[in-house]
Order: structure tokens, then C-alpha cells, then sequence
């Protein structure tokens, strides 16, 4: 079995990768929408807390 942490939010000036909140994302939903190149994605959060990002 293993376990994973969640990251700290970085501060501003930390040298990290960005990290968001997904419920952050969703604004307290279960869907966003986030757009690439033109292209548009659906980030979607399940019933058991997974996330799922479609085309």
C-alpha cells in the first residue's frame, strides 16, 4: 500500500511547479474547463475523488 502527500502551495518566489487546488478550479464544483493551444479540456472530479481530463 502506498501513500501519497499533497504538496504544499507554494509562496510566491519559491522555485517549484505551480499547484492548484482542483476544487479551486472547479470553484467548489465537480467540472472546469481549461483550454490549451486553442483546444479545450474538461477537468471533472468523480464520486470517489479522482480526476478525469477529457478532450
Amino acid at each position: 500500500m502506498s501513500f501519497h502527500t499533497v504538496p504544499e502551495i507554494s509562496k510566491p518566489g519559491e522555485h517549484s511547479l505551480p499547484t492548484y487546488d482542483a476544487n479551486d478550479l472547479t470553484k467548489g464544483g465537480i467540472q472546469a474547463q481549461i483550454v490549451l493551444q486553442d483546444k479545450v479540456y474538461t477537468l471533472r472530479i468523480t464520486r470517489a475523488g479522482k480526476l478525469i481530463l477529457t478532450k
